[in-house]
C-alpha cells in the first residue's frame, strides 16, 4: 500500500500543475481612465496629423517643391502604399513577440522617421521619407485603440471604448487644416514636420509611463506568411498608388497606371492561390468573403462614400473657389465640436438597445447635409456651410462605432486569430475604400465639369449683346497696358472663359453633392426596410411561440 502511495506521489511530482487562470485586471480609477483615453487620443492625433498634413496643403506644397499637383500627390501615395497593409503584419508581430517590445520599438521608429522629414531637400527625397513615415506610423493607430480600450472594463470595451476610439480617428483631418496656415507662415514644409517631430517626442514617454495589459503570446507567424504578406503588401500598395494618382494623371491616359493595376491584380491573385489551400492561413479568405462579411464590407464602403462629402469633395470645392485654410478655421473648429457631440451620442446609444438608431440618425443627417450643399453658387463661403457640414460631421461620427462593434464581436466569437481578418476588412474599406471613393468622386467632378462647360460655352457668342458687354467689362482693367484692340478683346475672352470654367466646376460639385445625398438616402431606405423585416420576423416568431405554447 505504501508502494502505491509512493508511486502516486512520484507521478504527481512529474505532472506539471495547470497554469492558473489570470485574474481579470482591477478596474482603473477615474483619473487613470482619463489618462489612458488622453494617451490614446494623442496617438491618433500624432498619426493622423502626419497622414493629413500633405493633402491639407497640397497647393501650398507646390511652391515648396516647384512641382505640379500631380507630382505633389506622390507624397500622399507614397505614405498610403505601406500604411494600408503594414498594420496587418504588425498585429501578428505583436501577438508573437509581445505588446511591450512592439510598443517601444514602434514609437522609436516613428520618432526616427519623423526626424528624417527635417532633412528633406527636394520632392524625390520627400517621397522616400514619406514612404518610411507611412511604415512607421502604422503602429500608432493600433496603440491608440489599445490605450483607449485599456481604460474600460471588458463589458464596456466594444461600446464606450470603441466609440471614443473611432471618434478620435476623425479629429486629425480638420485639426490639420486649422493648424497648417500658421505653421506654413513660420517656415513652410519644415515647420509642418518640425511639429510632427514634436508630437512624436511628446507621445514617446507614454509607452514607458502608462503600461498596457500584455495579452498572452502565441506563435502565429509561419515562414509562408512572409511570402503571403509580401504579395499582399505589394498588391495593395500598387492599388493604393493607382487609386491615389489615377484622377491626377487620368485613368486611361497614362500607361504606367495600367501596369500598376495589372501588377496589383497579379500579386493579389498569387497571394490568394497560396492562402486558400493552407490549414492556418494568414488571411482566411473564405471567412472574409462570407455573406455576413460582404454585408459588412458594403456598409463600410457606403460609409466611406457618403462621408467623403466632407473629407474630399467639399475641400476640393474650397480650393476651386480660392478659399484657403486660413478662411476655413472656424468651419473646421465647428466640425471638431460636431464630431465630438456625435461620438458622445453614439456612445450613449450603444449602451442601450437602440444601437440601430445611430445608423438611422447618421444617414439622415448626411443625406440632408449633402442635399443642402447641392445648391451652392460662386459666392458661397464657409460660413454658409456651417450647418450642413456640422450635420455631416455629427452623422459621420455616429455611423462607424455600431458597425465596428458587431464586426469585432463576430471576429472574437470565431477566436483571436480572426481579429487579423477583421482588421484586414476594416483597413481595406477605410483606407483603400477612402482612396477609391475620393478618386471616383474626383473623376465624377471632372466629367461633369466638361459636360457643363460644353453647355455654357455654346451660349457664349460675341453677337450676344450681354456677352459683348461682359467681355468689355472684363478687359477694361487692362486697357491702360494693352492698346491693341484685338489683344484687349482676347484678354477679355480669356477672363470670361476662366469664369465659365469656375461656374462649370461649381455646377459639377453641386451634382456630386446631390449624388452623395441620393446615395445616403438610398442607404437609409434600405436600412429602414431591413429593420422593418427584422421586426416583422421577430413578431412572427413570437406569435408562433405563443400558438405552440398551449398545444405543448
Amino acid at each position: 500500500m505504501s508502494n502505491i502511495q509512493d508511486a502516486q506521489d512520484e507521478v504527481s511530482e512529474q505532472v506539471p500543475e495547470a497554469p492558473a487562470t489570470p485574474a481579470p485586471p482591477a478596474e482603473k480609477s477615474f483619473f487613470a481612465k482619463l489618462l489612458y483615453i488622453a494617451a490614446g487620443l494623442s496617438f491618433f492625433v500624432t498619426q493622423g496629423m502626419g497622414m493629413n498634413i500633405v493633402m491639407a496643403n497640397i497647393y501650398q506644397l507646390q511652391g515648396e517643391f516647384s512641382a505640379t499637383i500631380a507630382e505633389v500627390a506622390w507624397l500622399s501615395a507614397a505614405y498610403m502604399a505601406p500604411y494600408a497593409t503594414f498594420s496587418i503584419a504588425l498585429f501578428k508581430v505583436r501577438q508573437q513577440y509581445g505588446l511591450r517590445p512592439f510598443a517601444e520599438i514602434s514609437i522609436i521608429c516613428f520618432v526616427l522617421a519623423s526626424c528624417l522629414n527635417l532633412f528633406v531637400t527636394d520632392l524625390h527625397s520627400a517621397i522616400v521619407v514619406r514612404f518610411v513615415s507611412g511604415m512607421a506610423a502604422a503602429p500608432l493607430s493600433s496603440l491608440g485603440f489599445l490605450y483607449i480600450l485599456e481604460a474600460f472594463p471588458v463589458q464596456r470595451k466594444l461600446t464606450l471604448g470603441l466609440s471614443i476610439a473611432l471618434t478620435g480617428t476623425l479629429l486629425s483631418a480638420p485639426l490639420a487644416r486649422i493648424i497648417s496656415p500658421e505653421l506654413l507662415d513660420i517656415d513652410g514644409w519644415k515647420a509642418l514636420y518640425t511639429m510632427e517631430v514634436g508630437l512624436s517626442l511628446a507621445v514617446l514617454p507614454i509607452i514607458y509611463l502608462l503600461p498596457l495589459t500584455p495579452p498572452p503570446r502565441a506563435k502565429v507567424i509561419e515562414r509562408i506568411d512572409i511570402v503571403s504578406y509580401l504579395l499582399f503588401a505589394g498588391g495593395l500598395g500598387c492599388l493604393a498608388v493607382f487609386l491615389t494618382l489615377g484622377r491626377f494623371y487620368w485613368w486611361f491616359e497614362t500607361w504606367w497606371l495600367g501596369v500598376l493595376l495589372a501588377t496589383s491584380i497579379g500579386l493579389l491573385a498569387l497571394m490568394t492561390m497560396i492562402e486558400l489551400p493552407r490549414k492556418n492561413p494568414m488571411l482566411d479568405l473564405r471567412w472574409i468573403f462570407s455573406r455576413t462579411n460582404l454585408h459588412l464590407i458594403a456598409i463600410l464602403l457606403i460609409y466611406r462614400a457618403v462621408s467623403s462629402e466632407q473629407s474630399s469633395t467639399a475641400v476640393s470645392l474650397y480650393q476651386q473657389l480660392g478659399i484657403l485654410n486660413e478662411q476655413t478655421g472656424g468651419l473646421y473648429a465647428l466640425i471638431i465640436v460636431a464630431t465630438l457631440l456625435g461620438g458622445g451620442l453614439c456612445a450613449l446609444l450603444m449602451l442601450t438597445k437602440y444601437v440601430d438608431t445611430a445608423h438611422v440618425i447618421a444617414l439622415t443627417l448626411i443625406a440632408l447635409g449633402a442635399f443642402m450643399d447641392s445648391g451652392l453658387t460662386n459666392v458661397v463661403r464657409p460660413e454658409q456651410m456651417y450647418l450642413s457640414q456640422a450635420m455631416i460631421a455629427f452623422g459621420a461620427a455616429m455611423f462607424l462605432p455600431p458597425v465596428m462593434a458587431k464586426g469585432f464581436g463576430a471576429a472574437l466569437a470565431k477566436g483571436p486569430p480572426y481579429l487579423v481578418n477583421f482588421i484586414t476588412i476594416f483597413l481595406f474599406t477605410q483606407i483603400t475604400g477612402s482612396m477609391l471613393t475620393t478618386g471616383l468622386l474626383g473623376s465624377f467632378v471632372t466629367l461633369r465639369e466638361k459636360f457643363h462647360s460644353n453647355i455654357l460655352v455654346e451660349s457664349i457668342l460675341l453677337q450676344n449683346p450681354q456677352v459683348a458687354q461682359r467681355v468689355s467689362q472684363l478687359s477694361a482693367g487692362y486697357s491702360h497696358v494693352i492698346t491693341d484692340a484685338a489683344l484687349l478683346k482676347a484678354e477679355g475672352l480669356s477672363l470670361l472663359g476662366a469664369q465659365v470654367t469656375r461656374e462649370a466646376y461649381i455646377l459639377a460639385y453641386n451634382d456630386t453633392f446631390l449624388l452623395i445625398s441620393v446615395c445616403a438616402a438610398a442607404a437609409l431606405v434600405m436600412l429602414l426596410l431591413h429593420l422593418a423585416w427584422l421586426r416583422l420576423k421577430s413578431l412572427l416568431k413570437s406569435e408562433d411561440e405563443t400558438v405552440a405554447a398551449p398545444q405543448s
